[in-house]
């Protein structure tokens, strides 16, 4: 989903985020007007709800390459991180925060929970500390609208602009440690190094972004970027943020309404840019048509590491940017969003350098029929090495792209539910016996759906002869395993109704944020 470009009304916000915190925690409040809505209205969650509810295995629509390992109710999922160091899944959702024992790739295992009312933490990250007591492990909340914890109430937030860290080191029972606010939007919160998490990037917007200093995780601040000027100061970025991804070669890439730039973190406190997409990025190039009719969402760049200026654009060659252009509101799937692939010319630090190659809408793809009246962009994706995309197209569920000609990206695969609303696509790591990721991913794909929670899928990817059978190195040797479900709703966690009025909490129409 998408941020706000500027910032929104104190008043407004705080209207919508009160509906939502006294709904959901059975609190008396006056009826109020919600800022926006996502997924249509409450009749239409509660809709969805009750097909799936009707027909809990069905019916799948898939292609002969995708097979359904399991599915995993109960959360209205939104987003997911794997942890480097321990086999484990994080999720958010808007009812909580969810630990899962992934040993078992198949069917996962919910461990922990954390109640949790949040919006719209559409990014879940996880992060990692080496300590003198061993690795300490935690997940961020980015605060968009609201969150609010029983483990932590006194410190619930209305109006958004804030970073949580999630503590997860005992996967049982995982705990608010720290908060810090922001001067800039944290709709998504990144960290520049996962395994060594000591500086978190923002969304940001309106041209500007911050940045957390969390070396202290039980006390991280905001960075100074302008120490020349008086108060607190944001970073500015020419792209006004949605997404910070972070590759191989220590280079961030920050999406947003102004497209896509790339900066070097190699100081994390001081980034550099280094090319921008132009003005293709912003939509304003009339030769790169309908490369951002609203918001480049995020990003990967394969073999980072590899990069040298000008090389002719491929996956080897380290050149090729995959990106995520979101058109949540547009319900023509010919339109709503694609998903695309850039050539990085260079990064020597000059204005653009970065231009359009492809691009596939829902209706590109043309394997099965298309949603009516439903959002059905591109969103979350996940890069599998080899060549293979996995990502969520909301009501177009679960899509494989082939990215291995990266002027023609082709359909691989696709697995849609009945009832369905795919946020985020994920590729399960492979773990060592020591539970470490190993580099290499499996050919599991996790589907964090806002209706259906988690759907797990077997693909048959090129060259390794398995079919659509889970690699053994994610599945235990054994027989008979029972399917966890992770359908335990921990007590206090909010009923559906007022998950539904959680769902009404949205961003503001796309023209309210042009016209800010």
């Amino acid at each position: 989903m998408t941020l706000a470009r500027t910032r929104r009304t104190p008043r407004a916000a705080g209207r919508a985020a009160v509906l939502a915190l006294g709904l959901a925690l059975g609190l008396a409040t006056a009826p109020l007007a919600p800022a926006s809505a996502h997924g249509g209205d409450l009749e239409r969650l509660q809709e969805v709800r009750a097909a799936l509810a009707a027909e809990p295995d069905g019916p799948l629509l898939s292609s002969d390459n995708v097979a359904q390992l399991s599915a995993n109710p109960s959360q209205l999922g939104i987003s997911g991180c794997f942890l480097p160091t321990a086999p484990l899944l994080v999720t958010s959702g808007l009812d909580s925060v969810r630990v899962l024992d992934v040993r078992d790739g198949a069917r996962p295992r919910l461990v922990g929970v954390l109640p949790s009312l949040q919006f719209e933490n559409e990014a879940m990250n996880c992060g990692e500390r080496r300590t003198a007591r061993g690795v300490r492990r935690f997940a961020l909340i980015g605060v968009d609208l609201y969150q609010a914890s029983p483990d932590d109430i006194q410190h619930a937030n209305v109006g958004g602009g804030e970073l949580v860290v999630v503590d997860v080191t005992e996967p049982a029972a995982p705990r608010v440690l720290s908060r810090v606010a922001g001067s800039t939007s944290t709709h998504t919160v990144a960290c520049v190094e996962v395994r060594d998490c000591r500086y978190v990037y923002s969304a940001g917007g309106d041209g500007e972004f911050s940045i957390f200093d969390l070396r202290d995780l039980t006390r991280p601040r905001e960075l100074d970027g302008d120490p020349r000027r008086a108060g607190l100061q944001p970073f500015r970025s020419p792209t006004a943020g949605h997404k910070w991804n972070f590759d191989a070669a220590g280079i961030g890439t920050h999406t947003g309404f102004g497209g896509s730039s790339m900066w070097s973190t190699k100081d994390p406190r001081r980034p550099r840019l280094l090319a921008t997409t132009g003005a293709a990025g912003r939509g304003e190039d009339p030769r790169a048509e309908g490369y951002n009719d609203f918001i480049h969402h995020n990003s990967f760049r394969p073999n980072a590491r590899r990069f040298k200026a000008f090389r002719p654009p491929s996956l080897a060659n380290g050149n090729v940017l995959l990106v995520t252009e979101e058109d949540y509101e547009q319900t023509d799937c010919s339109l709503a969003g694609s998903f695309q692939t850039w050539w990085v010319k260079r990064l020597d630090g000059r204005p653009g350098g970065i231009v359009p190659l492809d691009k596939v809408e829902l209706a590109d793809l043309g394997n099965f029929p298309l949603p009516q009246g439903a959002f059905c962009s591109a969103h979350w994706f996940d890069f599998r090495p080899g060549g293979l995309v996995a990502i969520g197209y909301y009501g177009g569920g679960t899509q494989l792209l082939d990215v291995r000609r990266p002027r023609d990206i082709t359909p691989y695969g696709h697995a849609l539910q009945a009832a369905s609303e795919v946020w985020d696509a994920m590729w399960l790591p492979v773990y060592d016996a020591r539970g470490r990721q190993t580099g290499r991913k499996s050919n599991v794909v996790y589907a964090i759906d806002l209706v259906r929670g988690l759907d797990v899928y077997a693909v048959d990817v090129p060259g390794d002869g398995r079919g659509a059978e889970p690699d053994p190195a994610v599945v235990p040797r054994r027989a008979g395993a029972t399917d966890a479900a992770g359908a335990v709703v921990p007590v206090g966690l909010v009923t559906l109704g007022a998950l539904g009025a959680l769902a009404l909490v949205r961003r503001r129409s796309r023209a309210a944020q042009r016209a800010d």
